[in-house]
């Protein structure tokens, strides 16, 4: 609306934030995150023992705690774990006997002072680097000739698994009805299934008139 004669000029207030949001911060903030985690990195340089998971099942990386399943085996409590230095994660549940190796061998490097010993404390030399680093080993192929992949049918043997596995029950029914009435079915290797015949009576020998 255009303003008339000599009235107060308006100040009309109705878009009061921007339409579009900016973010021209955002090389600023990526800077300052990438200090703050090296600042974190040199405080807590020497942390707790962690267990090797592997996500990707080729590449090993650290995980976020030991199971307590893996705490029992190596005989640790959980509470006495988190008190010299070793993570626990409970909502693992699975057992790796490699994780419970390092936890060993983590107890064999620990040494324990008491808060009186003022002079072992002193002979003591705290570790700076990462606490047992976790080391990928990458084993090179070497070139072959492709000879043996050419003849494989993937379709066909992804077909055949599936047709295994929903069979699988009725085809082991068959053949136990079979294998109890002394009847000769026909199994296929591909079905894995092992079928013990029974052994046959010898017959007796009747009179004959």
């Amino acid at each position: 609306m255009a303003p008339s004669r000599n009235g107060m000029i308006l100040k009309p207030r109705f878009r009061k934030d921007w339409q579009r949001r900016t973010w021209f911060n955002q090389q600023a903030r990526k800077i300052r995150g990438v200090r703050a985690l090296q600042a974190k990195a040199c405080r807590i340089a020497s942390g707790p023992s962690q267990p090797i998971v592997s996500p990707y099942h080729t590449e090993a990386s650290v995980g976020q705690g030991f199971s307590l399943e893996e705490l029992r085996v190596a005989g640790i409590h959980k509470k006495v774990a988190r008190i010299i230095g070793i993570f626990v994660d409970p909502r693992r549940w699975n057992k790796s006997t490699a994780n419970v190796q390092r936890l060993k061998e983590y107890l064999s490097k620990l040494i324990f002072f008491l808060r009186n010993s003022a002079e072992e404390l002193k002979l003591a030399t705290q570790l700076t680097g990462p606490v047992m680093p976790i080391q990928n080993v990458y084993k090179k192929e070497k070139t072959r000739v492709v000879t043996e992949e050419k003849n494989v049918k993937a379709f066909a043997s992804l077909r055949m698994a599936r047709a295994n596995a929903r069979l699988f029950g009725i085809r082991a029914k068959s053949a136990k009805e079979a294998a109890e009435q002394n009847v000769e079915i026909k199994v296929k290797p591909s079905w894995g299934l092992e079928i013990k015949k029974k052994k046959k009576l010898p017959r007796c020998g009747g009179a004959h008139l």
